[in-house]
């Protein structure tokens, strides 16, 4: 059975975890490029005397670096694989769309409506075509699991919301916030995409938690979002965003890849993420090119075979 690895995406602060042994930064390098930092891994010990491996990739790199624009989405996504990750936690700042969803909320995401404009969205290409379903982008699976976490340490949140993802890294205009509010949309952000759908293509299992910050710009009662006020919640959310860290690492080393999720089914391994690629490649096999189907060696391997 192979041994599980969660992934996790998000602030540099996430991996300051008590306990976490044989850590070390591990540099990657990817056909996309360089991921957005060195990935940091590590040994969590679980409840049963064992433990259970993590890797974290600070989103932004360490020290806040990279803006949400010019973020190497896919070096980040395809770093984690190569390393051995089955499954992907992101966890992200948001503003709140809803006043039902104040500062210090956790939002688990399972829709979006993408913003952005100049990212570049696939692995896929020109050489090799590939289409996936991204009608349900996230890990339902692996959300429920998060949300199980979240309920097990009194955490305010609610599973399930739709997660607007904005081009940035200016925030919203006043109208664009009330847009966004028409559509029943939960939270924006400026993360999310295309890195929901770079898992998807890889093949992995994503669940994204959104830590609500602020109330954009759209509330009457409340300031328009600042960078200040975000660091300040941000500090606030960071023990329960590591907590809940440490709790999905421990139920996913209970569970083991190829174990049952307690109340799920199918298991893990069977998961509808790990075979998302088996009816998406439309490019016919004489038409393929040889380079795109060597990079593309770790991604989609499992689906192109041997690289010719």
């Amino acid at each position: 059975m192979t041994e599980p690895l969660l992934g996790i995406i998000g602030g540099s602060g996430l991996y300051d975890l008590p306990g976490l042994a044989d850590t070390a930064w591990v540099e990657v390098d990817t056909p996309w490029g360089s991921p957005s930092d060195a990935v940091f891994t590590g040994r969590l010990p679980t409840a049963d005397g064992g433990s259970v491996r993590l890797a974290f990739l600070p989103r932004h790199g360490r020290g806040h670096r990279i803006p949400p624009g010019e973020v190497n989405y896919r070096a980040n996504i395809a770093a984690l694989k190569q390393l051995g990750a089955t499954e992907l936690l992101s966890v992200s700042a948001v503003g709140s769309l809803r006043a039902d969803l104040p500062p210090g909320h956790f939002v688990i995401v399972d829709q979006y409506i993408d913003r952005t404009v100049s990212r570049a969205g696939s692995f896929f290409g020109t050489g090799l075509v590939a289409h996936v379903s991204m009608a349900h982008p996230v890990c339902a699976r692996l959300g429920s699991r998060v949300a199980a976490v979240l309920a097990a340490q009194g955490v305010p949140h609610v599973q399930g919301g739709t997660y607007v993802v904005i081009e940035g890294p200016q925030f919203s205009t006043l109208a664009e916030s009330q847009l966004y509010r028409s559509w029943n949309a939960s939270v924006v952000g400026m993360t999310n995409l295309p890195e929901a759908r770079l898992a998807r293509e890889a093949e992995l299992c994503y669940a994204s938690v959104a830590m609500v910050t602020d109330y954009d710009c759209w509330h009457p009662d409340h300031e328009a979002v600042s960078v200040s006020a975000v660091i300040q919640v941000l500090l606030g959310n960071a023990a329960q965003a590591r907590a809940l860290v440490a709790g999905v690492a421990g139920a996913a080393a209970a569970v083991g890849v190829n174990g049952v999720d307690p109340g799920q089914a199918p298991p893990a391994a069977a998961c509808g993420c790990r075979h998302a690629l088996d009816h998406a490649l439309m490019t016919a096999l004489a038409a393929r090119d040889p380079a795109m189907v060597e990079r593309l060696q770790g991604i989609a391997g499992r689906v192109l075979g041997a690289a010719p």
